[in-house]
Protein backbone atom coordinates (compact mmCIF):
# COMPACT_ATOMS: atom_id res chain seq x y z
CA UNK A 1 0.00 0.00 0.00
CA UNK A 2 2.76 2.42 0.72
CA UNK A 3 4.88 1.49 -2.03
CA UNK A 4 2.02 2.02 -4.32
CA UNK A 5 0.74 5.37 -2.82
CA UNK A 6 4.76 6.62 -3.38
CA UNK A 7 4.98 5.21 -6.85
CA UNK A 8 1.98 7.49 -7.93
CA UNK A 9 2.73 10.57 -6.20
CA UNK A 10 6.56 10.29 -7.97
CA UNK A 11 4.09 10.05 -11.53
CA UNK A 12 2.19 12.97 -10.38
CA UNK A 13 5.55 14.96 -9.74
CA UNK A 14 6.81 13.77 -12.31
CA UNK A 15 3.81 14.80 -14.97
CA UNK A 16 4.31 18.52 -13.19
CA UNK A 17 7.65 18.51 -13.79
CA UNK A 18 7.52 18.34 -17.10
CA UNK A 19 4.85 20.55 -17.38
CA UNK A 20 6.67 23.49 -15.55
CA UNK A 21 9.50 22.51 -17.92
CA UNK A 22 7.24 22.85 -21.39
CA UNK A 23 5.98 26.17 -19.99
CA UNK A 24 9.31 27.59 -19.44
CA UNK A 25 10.86 26.29 -22.60
CA UNK A 26 7.67 28.75 -24.18
CA UNK A 27 7.72 31.84 -22.03
CA UNK A 28 11.04 31.67 -20.58
CA UNK A 29 9.84 32.99 -17.15
CA UNK A 30 8.44 31.28 -13.78
CA UNK A 31 5.34 30.33 -13.80
CA UNK A 32 4.79 31.92 -10.00
CA UNK A 33 6.12 35.14 -9.11
CA UNK A 34 7.55 35.50 -5.78
CA UNK A 35 7.93 38.88 -4.04
CA UNK A 36 10.90 39.10 -1.70
CA UNK A 37 13.21 41.91 0.23
CA UNK A 38 16.02 42.64 -2.11
CA UNK A 39 19.11 43.63 -0.69
CA UNK A 40 21.29 46.94 -1.77
CA UNK A 41 22.90 44.74 -4.69
CA UNK A 42 20.41 44.12 -7.58
CA UNK A 43 20.06 40.24 -7.42
CA UNK A 44 20.31 38.76 -11.19
CA UNK A 45 17.88 35.92 -12.19
CA UNK A 46 19.39 33.15 -14.43
CA UNK A 47 17.39 32.34 -17.54
CA UNK A 48 15.58 28.58 -17.02
CA UNK A 49 17.41 25.63 -17.96
CA UNK A 50 16.14 24.45 -21.54
CA UNK A 51 16.48 20.81 -21.12
CA UNK A 52 13.53 17.61 -21.85
CA UNK A 53 14.22 16.16 -18.75
CA UNK A 54 13.73 18.78 -15.86
CA UNK A 55 14.56 17.62 -12.27
CA UNK A 56 13.08 19.25 -9.19
CA UNK A 57 14.95 21.94 -7.73
CA UNK A 58 15.51 22.71 -3.78
CA UNK A 59 14.90 26.09 -4.57
CA UNK A 60 12.25 28.05 -6.99
CA UNK A 61 15.13 30.68 -7.96
CA UNK A 62 18.83 31.26 -8.69
CA UNK A 63 20.88 34.45 -7.58
CA UNK A 64 24.36 35.63 -7.19
CA UNK A 65 25.63 35.21 -3.69
CA UNK A 66 26.27 38.26 -1.40
CA UNK A 67 29.46 37.45 0.23
CA UNK A 68 29.03 40.80 2.78
CA UNK A 69 25.87 39.31 3.57
CA UNK A 70 25.91 38.57 8.07
CA UNK A 71 24.89 35.09 7.91
CA UNK A 72 26.18 33.71 3.92
CA UNK A 73 29.85 33.34 5.72
CA UNK A 74 31.16 31.38 8.07
CA UNK A 75 32.87 33.67 11.06
CA UNK A 76 36.17 33.74 12.07
CA UNK A 77 37.87 31.46 14.20
CA UNK A 78 38.02 34.46 16.62
CA UNK A 79 35.00 35.51 16.54
CA UNK A 80 33.66 32.40 17.69
CA UNK A 81 35.61 32.68 20.42
CA UNK A 82 34.92 35.49 21.71
CA UNK A 83 30.97 34.57 21.62
CA UNK A 84 31.92 31.61 23.62
CA UNK A 85 34.15 33.79 25.86
CA UNK A 86 31.42 36.11 26.40
CA UNK A 87 28.99 33.36 27.28
CA UNK A 88 31.31 31.64 29.74
CA UNK A 89 31.39 35.25 31.52
CA UNK A 90 27.81 35.98 32.05
CA UNK A 91 27.37 32.65 33.79
CA UNK A 92 30.75 33.25 35.23
CA UNK A 93 32.02 29.41 34.29
CA UNK A 94 35.83 29.72 34.73
CA UNK A 95 36.36 26.05 34.05
CA UNK A 96 34.63 26.13 30.70
CA UNK A 97 36.24 29.63 29.94
CA UNK A 98 39.67 27.90 30.55
CA UNK A 99 39.31 24.66 28.54
CA UNK A 100 38.18 27.25 25.84
CA UNK A 101 41.87 28.74 26.18
CA UNK A 102 43.18 25.60 25.64
CA UNK A 103 41.56 25.12 22.72
CA UNK A 104 42.46 27.95 21.19
CA UNK A 105 45.86 27.10 22.27
CA UNK A 106 45.78 24.01 20.37
CA UNK A 107 44.40 25.88 17.01
CA UNK A 108 46.75 28.28 17.06
CA UNK A 109 44.60 31.45 17.49
CA UNK A 110 45.87 33.88 19.44
CA UNK A 111 43.64 35.65 22.27
CA UNK A 112 42.22 39.35 21.65
CA UNK A 113 41.63 41.80 24.62
CA UNK A 114 37.84 40.69 24.74
CA UNK A 115 39.10 37.36 25.15
CA UNK A 116 41.24 38.09 28.24
CA UNK A 117 38.91 40.46 29.65
CA UNK A 118 36.14 37.43 29.60
CA UNK A 119 38.73 35.46 31.25
CA UNK A 120 39.81 38.24 33.91
CA UNK A 121 36.15 38.40 34.72
CA UNK A 122 35.36 34.75 35.42
CA UNK A 123 38.72 35.06 37.60
CA UNK A 124 37.73 38.09 39.62
CA UNK A 125 34.08 36.25 40.40
CA UNK A 126 36.04 33.16 42.61
CA UNK A 127 38.80 35.32 43.58
CA UNK A 128 41.82 33.71 41.99
CA UNK A 129 44.24 36.81 42.05
CA UNK A 130 47.24 35.47 41.38
CA UNK A 131 45.80 33.67 38.18
CA UNK A 132 43.89 36.81 36.98
CA UNK A 133 47.94 38.80 37.12
CA UNK A 134 49.06 35.68 35.48
CA UNK A 135 46.65 36.67 32.73
CA UNK A 136 47.68 40.39 32.70
CA UNK A 137 51.08 39.23 32.29
CA UNK A 138 49.93 37.22 29.70
CA UNK A 139 49.06 40.26 28.10
CA UNK A 140 51.31 42.29 27.97
CA UNK A 141 53.80 39.27 26.16
CA UNK A 142 51.13 39.25 23.45
CA UNK A 143 51.85 43.23 23.52
CA UNK A 144 48.01 43.43 24.46
CA UNK A 145 47.78 46.41 26.54
CA UNK A 146 45.33 46.57 29.36
CA UNK A 147 42.09 48.62 29.27
CA UNK A 148 39.78 49.70 31.92
CA UNK A 149 37.55 46.46 31.86
CA UNK A 150 40.70 44.93 32.61
CA UNK A 151 41.86 46.82 35.68
CA UNK A 152 38.23 46.74 36.91
CA UNK A 153 38.39 43.09 37.08
CA UNK A 154 41.42 43.35 39.15
CA UNK A 155 40.01 45.58 41.30
CA UNK A 156 37.27 42.70 41.79
CA UNK A 157 39.59 39.82 42.27
CA UNK A 158 41.24 41.52 44.60
CA UNK A 159 38.04 42.42 47.13
CA UNK A 160 38.91 40.40 49.86
CA UNK A 161 42.67 41.82 50.30
CA UNK A 162 43.71 44.88 52.15
CA UNK A 163 43.33 47.89 50.59
CA UNK A 164 46.88 47.82 49.45
CA UNK A 165 46.02 45.95 46.45
CA UNK A 166 43.21 48.05 45.45
CA UNK A 167 45.51 51.34 45.97
CA UNK A 168 48.01 49.29 43.58
CA UNK A 169 45.98 48.88 41.04
CA UNK A 170 44.52 52.44 41.11
CA UNK A 171 47.97 53.87 41.01
CA UNK A 172 48.65 51.55 37.81
CA UNK A 173 45.67 52.92 36.11
CA UNK A 174 46.43 56.37 37.00
CA UNK A 175 50.06 55.55 35.31
CA UNK A 176 48.40 54.37 32.05
CA UNK A 177 46.02 57.35 31.78
CA UNK A 178 43.39 55.41 32.18
CA UNK A 179 40.34 57.73 34.41
CA UNK A 180 38.05 55.44 36.43
CA UNK A 181 34.43 55.16 35.17
CA UNK A 182 31.57 54.33 37.48
CA UNK A 183 31.98 50.62 37.26
CA UNK A 184 35.25 51.37 39.29
CA UNK A 185 33.45 53.55 41.83
CA UNK A 186 30.96 50.48 42.18
CA UNK A 187 34.13 48.20 42.96
CA UNK A 188 35.25 50.53 45.44
CA UNK A 189 31.95 51.54 46.94
CA UNK A 190 31.05 47.84 47.62
CA UNK A 191 34.54 46.69 48.90
CA UNK A 192 33.97 49.45 51.74
CA UNK A 193 30.32 48.61 52.17
CA UNK A 194 30.60 45.04 53.31
CA UNK A 195 29.72 43.75 56.47
CA UNK A 196 33.40 43.29 57.26
CA UNK A 197 34.36 46.56 56.52
CA UNK A 198 31.61 49.85 57.39
CA UNK A 199 33.57 52.34 56.05
CA UNK A 200 31.27 55.00 55.37
CA UNK A 201 33.39 57.93 54.83
CA UNK A 202 35.52 56.27 51.88
CA UNK A 203 31.90 55.43 50.37
CA UNK A 204 30.63 59.04 50.34
CA UNK A 205 34.13 60.15 49.53
CA UNK A 206 33.63 58.18 46.09
CA UNK A 207 30.20 59.30 45.94
CA UNK A 208 31.60 62.55 46.10
CA UNK A 209 34.34 61.74 43.42
CA UNK A 210 31.81 60.73 41.09
CA UNK A 211 29.59 64.02 41.41
CA UNK A 212 33.39 65.85 40.35
CA UNK A 213 33.85 63.47 37.51
CA UNK A 214 30.17 64.00 36.32
CA UNK A 215 29.39 59.88 36.42
CA UNK A 216 26.31 58.90 37.46
CA UNK A 217 25.90 56.87 40.58
CA UNK A 218 24.20 53.40 39.93
CA UNK A 219 20.72 52.53 42.37
CA UNK A 220 22.73 49.63 43.55
CA UNK A 221 25.78 51.51 45.20
CA UNK A 222 23.08 54.72 46.49
CA UNK A 223 21.30 52.00 48.35
CA UNK A 224 23.91 50.18 49.61
CA UNK A 225 25.52 53.47 51.04
CA UNK A 226 22.14 55.10 51.98
CA UNK A 227 21.72 51.44 53.92
CA UNK A 228 24.78 51.45 55.38
CA UNK A 229 24.49 55.56 56.86
CA UNK A 230 21.09 53.91 58.13
CA UNK A 231 22.57 51.46 60.04
CA UNK A 232 25.76 53.10 61.40
CA UNK A 233 22.74 55.36 63.22
CA UNK A 234 23.03 58.58 60.52
CA UNK A 235 19.68 58.34 59.68
CA UNK A 236 19.56 62.21 58.77
CA UNK A 237 22.74 61.43 56.99
CA UNK A 238 21.01 58.70 54.63
CA UNK A 239 17.58 60.48 54.19
CA UNK A 240 19.89 63.41 52.87
CA UNK A 241 21.07 61.13 50.43
CA UNK A 242 17.82 59.05 49.42
CA UNK A 243 16.21 62.83 48.78
CA UNK A 244 19.39 64.01 46.86
CA UNK A 245 19.38 60.49 44.99
CA UNK A 246 15.79 61.02 43.96
CA UNK A 247 15.89 64.50 43.01
CA UNK A 248 18.50 63.94 40.41
CA UNK A 249 17.90 60.49 38.97
CA UNK A 250 14.72 58.97 37.28
CA UNK A 251 14.95 55.76 39.32
CA UNK A 252 13.78 55.51 42.67
CA UNK A 253 15.06 53.46 45.56
CA UNK A 254 13.29 50.46 46.77
CA UNK A 255 10.97 50.18 50.01
CA UNK A 256 13.24 48.45 51.86
CA UNK A 257 16.38 51.82 51.76
CA UNK A 258 13.01 53.65 52.83
CA UNK A 259 11.77 51.46 55.53
CA UNK A 260 15.81 51.44 57.14
CA UNK A 261 16.20 55.08 56.83
CA UNK A 262 12.83 54.90 58.81
CA UNK A 263 13.62 52.64 61.49
CA UNK A 264 17.31 54.46 62.01
CA UNK A 265 15.42 57.58 62.48
CA UNK A 266 12.69 55.87 64.95
CA UNK A 267 16.01 54.47 66.75
CA UNK A 268 17.86 57.72 67.18
CA UNK A 269 14.53 59.19 68.01
CA UNK A 270 14.79 61.90 64.95
CA UNK A 271 11.63 63.92 64.87
CA UNK A 272 11.83 65.44 61.66
CA UNK A 273 13.28 62.03 59.98
CA UNK A 274 10.58 59.74 61.39
CA UNK A 275 7.84 62.30 60.01
CA UNK A 276 9.34 62.12 56.61
CA UNK A 277 10.13 58.37 55.88
CA UNK A 278 6.87 57.96 57.65
CA UNK A 279 5.50 60.01 54.72
CA UNK A 280 7.35 58.68 52.27
CA UNK A 281 6.75 54.84 53.58
CA UNK A 282 3.42 55.23 54.09
CA UNK A 283 1.62 57.61 52.23
CA UNK A 284 3.70 57.27 48.71
CA UNK A 285 5.19 53.78 48.63
CA UNK A 286 1.97 52.66 50.74
CA UNK A 287 4.39 50.04 52.40
CA UNK A 288 2.90 48.95 55.90
CA UNK A 289 5.91 48.53 58.17
CA UNK A 290 5.68 45.88 60.97
CA UNK A 291 4.97 45.95 64.47
CA UNK A 292 8.37 46.41 66.36
CA UNK A 293 9.22 49.44 64.00
CA UNK A 294 5.72 51.23 64.64
CA UNK A 295 6.53 50.83 68.00
CA UNK A 296 9.69 52.39 67.53
CA UNK A 297 7.79 55.13 65.65
CA UNK A 298 5.52 55.25 68.13
CA UNK A 299 7.99 56.03 71.30
CA UNK A 300 9.54 59.02 69.19
CA UNK A 301 6.08 60.39 68.57
CA UNK A 302 5.67 60.15 72.19
CA UNK A 303 9.14 61.86 73.00
CA UNK A 304 8.52 64.77 70.83
CA UNK A 305 4.60 65.39 71.00
CA UNK A 306 3.72 64.49 67.74
CA UNK A 307 0.06 63.35 68.12
CA UNK A 308 -1.15 63.26 64.89
CA UNK A 309 2.10 60.54 63.74
CA UNK A 310 1.48 58.78 66.98
CA UNK A 311 -2.56 58.39 65.99
CA UNK A 312 -2.09 57.44 62.37
CA UNK A 313 0.68 54.76 63.47
CA UNK A 314 -2.32 53.33 65.38
CA UNK A 315 -4.45 53.40 62.35
CA UNK A 316 -1.45 51.18 60.76
CA UNK A 317 -1.32 49.20 63.50
CA UNK A 318 -5.23 47.98 63.26
CA UNK A 319 -4.73 47.86 59.33
CA UNK A 320 -1.18 45.38 60.40
CA UNK A 321 -3.92 43.57 62.35
CA UNK A 322 -2.31 43.71 65.12
CA UNK A 323 -3.91 43.53 68.64
CA UNK A 324 -4.17 46.93 70.25
CA UNK A 325 -2.39 46.82 73.88
CA UNK A 326 -1.35 49.30 76.70
CA UNK A 327 2.23 49.74 75.78
CA UNK A 328 0.79 51.08 72.51
CA UNK A 329 -1.43 53.68 73.63
CA UNK A 330 1.02 55.00 76.30
CA UNK A 331 3.61 56.26 73.76
CA UNK A 332 0.38 58.45 72.32
CA UNK A 333 -1.00 59.69 75.65
CA UNK A 334 2.68 60.88 76.39
CA UNK A 335 2.30 62.67 72.92
CA UNK A 336 -0.44 64.07 73.29
CA UNK A 337 0.83 65.50 76.64
CA UNK A 338 3.95 66.74 75.57
CA UNK A 339 1.86 68.65 72.76
CA UNK A 340 -0.02 70.48 75.40
CA UNK A 341 -3.50 68.47 74.69
CA UNK A 342 -4.03 67.01 77.96
CA UNK A 343 -8.19 66.99 77.19
CA UNK A 344 -7.23 64.16 74.41
CA UNK A 345 -5.36 62.09 76.63
CA UNK A 346 -7.71 62.12 79.26
CA UNK A 347 -10.30 61.07 76.66
CA UNK A 348 -7.83 58.36 75.20
CA UNK A 349 -7.97 56.10 78.74
CA UNK A 350 -11.32 56.10 78.33
CA UNK A 351 -10.14 55.09 74.41
CA UNK A 352 -8.19 52.38 75.88
CA UNK A 353 -10.85 51.18 78.63
CA UNK A 354 -13.81 50.88 75.98
CA UNK A 355 -11.67 48.38 74.02
CA UNK A 356 -11.15 45.96 76.62
CA UNK A 357 -7.51 47.58 77.39
CA UNK A 358 -6.43 48.94 80.79
CA UNK A 359 -4.99 51.56 81.50
CA UNK A 360 -1.98 51.71 84.36
CA UNK A 361 -0.04 54.15 86.62
CA UNK A 362 2.82 53.88 83.74
CA UNK A 363 0.27 55.09 81.21
CA UNK A 364 -0.90 58.34 82.81
CA UNK A 365 2.76 59.09 84.01
CA UNK A 366 2.90 61.80 81.22
CA UNK A 367 -0.54 62.83 82.62
CA UNK A 368 1.16 62.96 86.10
CA UNK A 369 4.38 64.83 85.03
CA UNK A 370 2.29 67.91 83.48
CA UNK A 371 0.26 67.95 86.55
CA UNK A 372 2.94 67.84 89.18
CA UNK A 373 4.61 71.26 87.79
CA UNK A 374 2.24 73.90 90.01
CA UNK A 375 -1.61 73.22 91.86
CA UNK A 376 -2.59 75.75 88.70
CA UNK A 377 -2.47 72.27 86.15
CA UNK A 378 -3.75 69.85 88.91
CA UNK A 379 -6.68 72.53 89.29
CA UNK A 380 -7.15 72.81 85.98
CA UNK A 381 -7.32 69.46 85.29
CA UNK A 382 -10.61 69.19 86.82
CA UNK A 383 -12.17 71.28 84.48
CA UNK A 384 -10.78 69.25 81.74
CA UNK A 385 -12.99 66.32 82.88
CA UNK A 386 -15.51 68.30 83.82
CA UNK A 387 -16.01 69.01 79.84
CA UNK A 388 -15.24 65.35 79.05
CA UNK A 389 -17.84 64.57 81.07
CA UNK A 390 -20.69 67.00 80.14
CA UNK A 391 -19.68 65.54 76.39
CA UNK A 392 -20.99 62.32 77.24
CA UNK A 393 -17.22 60.73 77.72
CA UNK A 394 -16.86 58.61 81.04
CA UNK A 395 -14.05 59.10 83.46
CA UNK A 396 -11.59 56.66 83.99
CA UNK A 397 -10.43 56.29 87.33
CA UNK A 398 -6.47 55.96 85.94
CA UNK A 399 -7.18 59.80 85.47
CA UNK A 400 -8.04 60.57 89.49
CA UNK A 401 -5.23 58.51 90.51
CA UNK A 402 -2.72 60.45 87.99
CA UNK A 403 -4.40 63.84 89.74
CA UNK A 404 -3.68 62.59 93.29
CA UNK A 405 0.07 61.54 92.64
CA UNK A 406 0.54 65.08 91.27
CA UNK A 407 -1.12 66.75 94.61
CA UNK A 408 1.47 64.22 96.67
CA UNK A 409 4.35 65.32 94.63
CA UNK A 410 3.60 69.18 95.76
CA UNK A 411 2.74 67.82 99.25
CA UNK A 412 -0.45 69.29 99.24
CA UNK A 413 -2.34 66.09 101.04
CA UNK A 414 -5.27 68.38 101.45
CA UNK A 415 -5.86 68.36 97.71
CA UNK A 416 -5.13 64.65 97.12
CA UNK A 417 -7.97 63.80 99.54
CA UNK A 418 -10.45 65.78 98.32
CA UNK A 419 -9.43 64.05 94.77
CA UNK A 420 -10.13 60.71 96.58
CA UNK A 421 -13.69 61.60 97.66
CA UNK A 422 -14.33 63.22 94.33
CA UNK A 423 -14.33 59.40 93.23
CA UNK A 424 -18.49 58.97 93.38
CA UNK A 425 -18.69 62.18 91.54
CA UNK A 426 -17.19 60.88 88.57
CA UNK A 427 -19.18 57.25 89.07
CA UNK A 428 -15.33 56.02 89.64
CA UNK A 429 -14.59 53.26 92.07
CA UNK A 430 -10.30 53.69 93.71
CA UNK A 431 -8.54 50.97 93.25
CA UNK A 432 -4.88 49.40 95.13
CA UNK A 433 -3.20 52.33 93.08
CA UNK A 434 -5.35 55.12 94.50
CA UNK A 435 -4.55 53.60 98.28
CA UNK A 436 -1.11 53.02 97.47
CA UNK A 437 -0.33 56.39 96.48
CA UNK A 438 -2.54 57.87 99.64
CA UNK A 439 -0.70 56.13 101.98
CA UNK A 440 2.58 57.44 100.88
CA UNK A 441 1.40 61.19 100.88
CA UNK A 442 0.40 60.09 104.99
CA UNK A 443 4.35 58.51 105.16
CA UNK A 444 4.98 62.21 103.88
CA UNK A 445 3.07 63.97 106.67
CA UNK A 446 3.57 61.24 109.35
CA UNK A 447 -0.40 61.12 109.34
CA UNK A 448 -0.88 57.68 110.82
CA UNK A 449 -4.64 58.70 111.82
CA UNK A 450 -5.23 58.98 107.55
CA UNK A 451 -3.47 55.64 107.18
CA UNK A 452 -6.03 53.89 109.02
CA UNK A 453 -8.95 55.31 107.69
CA UNK A 454 -7.70 54.31 104.30
CA UNK A 455 -6.53 51.10 105.21
CA UNK A 456 -10.66 50.79 106.43
CA UNK A 457 -11.69 51.99 103.65
CA UNK A 458 -9.43 49.49 101.17
CA UNK A 459 -10.88 46.62 103.59
CA UNK A 460 -14.62 48.08 102.61
CA UNK A 461 -14.20 47.88 98.93
CA UNK A 462 -12.98 44.14 98.90
CA UNK A 463 -9.32 45.34 97.43
CA UNK A 464 -6.70 43.05 98.51
CA UNK A 465 -3.51 45.23 99.63
CA UNK A 466 -0.11 44.30 97.55
CA UNK A 467 3.36 43.95 98.82
CA UNK A 468 3.44 48.21 98.40
CA UNK A 469 0.48 48.54 100.85
CA UNK A 470 2.26 46.54 103.08
CA UNK A 471 5.39 48.32 102.64
CA UNK A 472 4.31 51.97 102.62
CA UNK A 473 1.94 51.07 105.91
CA UNK A 474 4.85 49.90 107.37
CA UNK A 475 6.74 52.46 106.92
CA UNK A 476 3.89 55.12 108.19
CA UNK A 477 4.06 52.92 111.81
CA UNK A 478 7.77 53.74 111.64
CA UNK A 479 7.07 57.38 111.50
CA UNK A 480 5.44 57.34 115.03
CA UNK A 481 6.56 57.29 118.54
CA UNK A 482 4.99 53.87 119.04
CA UNK A 483 6.27 51.71 116.08
CA UNK A 484 4.85 48.52 117.33
CA UNK A 485 2.77 48.04 114.63
CA UNK A 486 5.32 48.01 111.81
CA UNK A 487 6.24 44.42 113.08
CA UNK A 488 2.47 43.08 112.90
CA UNK A 489 2.49 44.43 109.68
CA UNK A 490 5.49 42.82 108.96
CA UNK A 491 4.54 39.36 109.71
CA UNK A 492 1.01 39.69 107.88
CA UNK A 493 2.56 41.02 104.82
CA UNK A 494 5.26 37.40 105.16
CA UNK A 495 1.93 35.39 106.39
CA UNK A 496 0.65 36.61 102.61
CA UNK A 497 3.62 35.10 100.31
CA UNK A 498 5.03 39.00 100.44
CA UNK A 499 8.71 39.18 100.84
CA UNK A 500 9.66 42.10 102.28
CA UNK A 501 11.76 44.49 99.89
CA UNK A 502 15.19 45.32 101.18
CA UNK A 503 14.46 49.23 102.05
CA UNK A 504 11.44 47.63 104.57
CA UNK A 505 14.32 46.41 106.60
CA UNK A 506 16.63 48.61 106.15
CA UNK A 507 13.71 50.82 107.83
CA UNK A 508 13.26 48.98 110.81
CA UNK A 509 16.69 48.58 111.33
CA UNK A 510 17.48 52.61 112.00
CA UNK A 511 14.47 53.16 113.67
CA UNK A 512 15.38 50.57 116.54
CA UNK A 513 18.84 51.46 116.49
CA UNK A 514 17.71 55.35 117.17
CA UNK A 515 15.31 54.31 119.67
CA UNK A 516 17.83 51.71 121.25
CA UNK A 517 15.79 48.73 120.35
CA UNK A 518 17.62 45.93 120.66
CA UNK A 519 15.15 43.98 117.99
CA UNK A 520 17.04 45.32 115.39
CA UNK A 521 18.80 42.44 115.32
CA UNK A 522 16.34 40.42 114.18
CA UNK A 523 15.58 42.62 111.46
CA UNK A 524 18.60 42.51 110.31
CA UNK A 525 19.27 38.38 110.38
CA UNK A 526 15.87 38.42 108.72
CA UNK A 527 17.66 41.06 105.98
CA UNK A 528 20.16 38.28 105.34
CA UNK A 529 17.85 34.96 105.08
CA UNK A 530 15.73 36.67 102.57
CA UNK A 531 19.30 37.27 100.71
CA UNK A 532 20.19 40.60 100.94
CA UNK A 533 23.64 42.37 101.81
CA UNK A 534 23.98 44.88 104.17
CA UNK A 535 24.99 48.09 102.47
CA UNK A 536 28.25 50.05 103.62
CA UNK A 537 25.80 53.27 104.91
CA UNK A 538 23.62 51.21 106.72
CA UNK A 539 26.50 49.11 108.14
CA UNK A 540 28.08 52.29 109.30
CA UNK A 541 24.95 53.43 111.08
CA UNK A 542 24.62 49.89 112.84
CA UNK A 543 28.39 50.51 114.14
CA UNK A 544 27.99 54.19 115.11
CA UNK A 545 24.72 53.55 117.00
CA UNK A 546 22.79 55.33 114.81
CA UNK A 547 24.85 58.24 114.10
CA UNK A 548 25.95 59.42 110.20
CA UNK A 549 28.94 59.22 109.12
CA UNK A 550 30.30 62.87 108.24
CA UNK A 551 32.93 63.60 105.59
CA UNK A 552 35.59 64.83 107.25
CA UNK A 553 36.51 68.74 106.85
Amino acid sequence: MLASTSRNSLKRVSRKAALWSSQSECTGALPVTFSRCQSTQQVAAKPALHSSSSRIRNKPWSFVPDQSFQGTARGSAIARYQFRSTGFANSKSTAMVLRMCKEMKQEGVNPDIIIYNNLLACLADDCHVLEAWAVVEDMSSMGIAPDRNTFNHLIHASRRLHSGAMWDILDKMDAANIPPNERTFQLMIQRHTTPERKNLEFALQCVYEMGTRGLILELTIAQDVIGLAAELGFPRLAIDLAENFEATSVRRLSSETWIGCLASSAEALYAKGVQRCWEKVIGDLNVTPDEGLCLDVLHTAGRHGLSDLATDVIRVLRILGADWQEYHFAPLVEAMCNAGNLKDAFGTLDLMRSSNIFPTAVTTQPIYEVLKQDVDKVDGAWELLDKLRSEGKTIDRTAINAIIRAAISLSDLQRAVGAYKAFPDYKCVPDIDTFNSLLSGCIIASHRGLGDRLLLDLKELGIKPDATTYERIIVLCLTQTTYEDAFFYLEEMKAQKYVPPRSVYDAIIRTCIAAGDSRYTLALDELKQCGYTVSDNLQTFIDTGGRESRPRS
